[in-house]
């Protein structure tokens, strides 16, 4: 009996007419530098007749290597899936828009439709983008989907040119009848910051049929943040808002807020980590109160809340029927104000929904002032030198505005942390290793008990860095600490490949001087 229901099943499944159209190579490991490497790979392309999706994931791929894989596409019509994450690794950045323009224009001879481009964790930087931007402005991509361009190192370049793309294919596609209508995107630590942020604000606003938005650890403030609210209001299907470890302030926070009102079909909001201060988390709550139906997940941790505001959020979540989780920790609630807020979620009857509070940061002091909406650089030259993790704190707050393409403010930064660091290392309770090792805690590189939290590293932290290593007052027996931590492979640094390079090179150089 059993025989014949599976015989059954099987007869009715192949009436379908249901086809396998993906060919996949994810994650075996391969490394392929030439046309010779990839022959058995481009001969199952070629005989895969109507192939609509490719995985390369988990490979690293040479120019030639890429040629050959292109040459097999271009009579793939039917092609609309490309899964090409993480497949340079070890390639020189110079061989990927080479690469990607190669399989670029193998898709556009194709005369393929792209749904799904995803290109995440490929370091490619700006120029990575380029090597993408004709596919992006060609038919191939009228009819995308899904773009995926997770940890890429984009940086505020490669973001500019990524959303001057998506515009001209837009325009270029509501020409035909057949705007594109984007509905996932993805971005997370790419260094895009304000201005690149600003400008795909502008895509997103034209487009309007965003669903999904994934823009977590892109040093975004409250001016790229104002700026992509204001995108979100023009996109009302927008079902999950992720831009954790941003930083909104007050200003970003009540921008997004005064946006959400528009988005009734949201779903998950993500923005821990963002310092959303009371203020903005008293904005959002407003929001919730009034709207959001459908709201399921929110995520207001670590954003120095406090417990009023900690209260107005759970108030306004009370008559949310299908919310399934609140994250209010890490924020500034102290201890009685963390049993305050339990009090008040179970007298509602939502205790279940609340995340954890293991990691409040307690009452903030008195003197702490809420009310500085920007970042506090100017302050740095009242550090007290004689404490190594402040002076590590102040000279990363500093360093993170180098920019290496702007001689003023290269300059400025510069002299600042030479002023700060002279001072330091004069100082004679200054405790140099101290303030190394602060650094290494700060960047990421090294684990602290105390559970200090690791900023976002950009390349002007390493740039800066380097720049302070060859200087006489950086004591010499600190280089080869730096240089052992930095040789380790550590995610913290993969988007930063070019100027760690440069200064593992150049912490090599001062050690063989010494």
């Amino acid at each position: 009996m059993a025989t014949d229901i599976v015989e059954q099943l099987t007869n009715s499944l192949a009436k379908t007419g249901v086809v396998e159209v993906e060919l996949s190579y994810k994650g075996q490991g391969r490394k392929l530098d030439d046309a010779q490497s990839v022959e058995e790979m481009v001969k199952e392309i070629q005989d895969f007749d109507d192939l609509q999706a490719l995985r390369l994931e988990g490979n690293t791929i040479g120019v030639e290597a890429a040629k050959a894989i292109a040459k097999a596409l271009e009579t793939k019509s039917k092609f609309k899936r490309c899964y090409w994450s993480d497949m340079f690794t070890g390639r020189l950045r110079s061989e990927i828009p080479p690469a990607l323009n190669s399989l670029g224009d193998a898709l556009m001879l194709a005369g393929a439709r792209l749904t799904v481009l995803d290109l995440s964790d490929n370091a490619f930087g700006p120029d990575g983008v380029k090597g993408i931007e004709r596919l992006l402005k060609s038919t191939a991509c009228y009819t995308l989907q899904e773009l995926r361009l997770n940890n890429c190192g984009m940086g505020i370049g490669g973001g500019k040119i990524l959303a001057a793309s998506l515009i001209q294919c837009h325009k270029k596609s509501s020409a035909e009848g057949a705007p594109l209508g984007l509905k996932v995107f993805v971005a997370g630590r790419n260094r895009l910051e304000n201005d690149g942020a600003t400008a795909l604000a502008q895509a997103f606003q034209l487009m309007g049929s965003l669903e999904e938005v994934h823009m977590p650890q892109n040093g975004i403030n409250h001016p790229g943040v104002t700026a992509l609210a204001k995108a979100m209001q023009h996109n009302a299907g927008l079902r999950i808002l992720n831009l954790n470890d941003n930083t909104f302030t007050e200003k970003g926070a009540i921008a997004m807020a005064q946006a959400l009102k528009h988005l009734r079909s949201i779903q998950v909001i993500n923005f821990g980590d963002c310092l959303v201060r009371p203020a903005g988390a008293i904005a959002i709550a407003e929001t919730v109160s009034e709207g959001l139906p459908i709201l399921k997940e929110l995520n207001l941790s670590f954003g120095e809340i406090t417990e009023e505001a900690a209260l107005a959020v759970a108030q306004a979540v009370k008559n949310r029927d299908q919310l399934e989780k609140l994250d209010l920790n890490g924020n500034s609630l102290g201890e009685d104000g963390c049993k305050a807020l339990k009090d008040a979620m179970e007298a509602m009857n939502i205790a279940e929904l609340l995340g954890s509070l293991s990691d409040d940061e307690g009452e903030p002091e008195d003197d702490d002032d809420e009310d500085d909406d920007e970042e506090e650089d100017e302050d740095d030259e009242d550090v007290d030198v004689s404490d190594a993790t402040k002076t590590a704190e102040a000279f990363l707050k500093i360093a993170s505005v180098y920019k290496e393409d702007n001689n003023d403010v290269k300059n400025a930064v510069l002299d600042s942390i030479d002023a700060l660091l002279k001072k330091a290392f004069a100082t004679p309770s200054f405790q140099g290793y101290n303030f190394v090792s602060s650094l290494l805690v700060l960047l990421g590189l090294l684990k602290s008990e105390d559970k200090v939290k690791p900023v976002l590293v950009v390349p002007g932290h390493l740039n800066a860095l380097e720049h302070v290593v060859r200087q006489d007052y950086f004591p010499k027996d600190n280089v080869a600490v730096l240089q052992a931590f930095l040789s380790r492979n550590n995610e913290a640094l993969e988007s930063c490949g070019n100027a760690r390079n440069s200064l593992q090179s150049t912490l090599q150089r001062v050690r063989s001087e010494d």
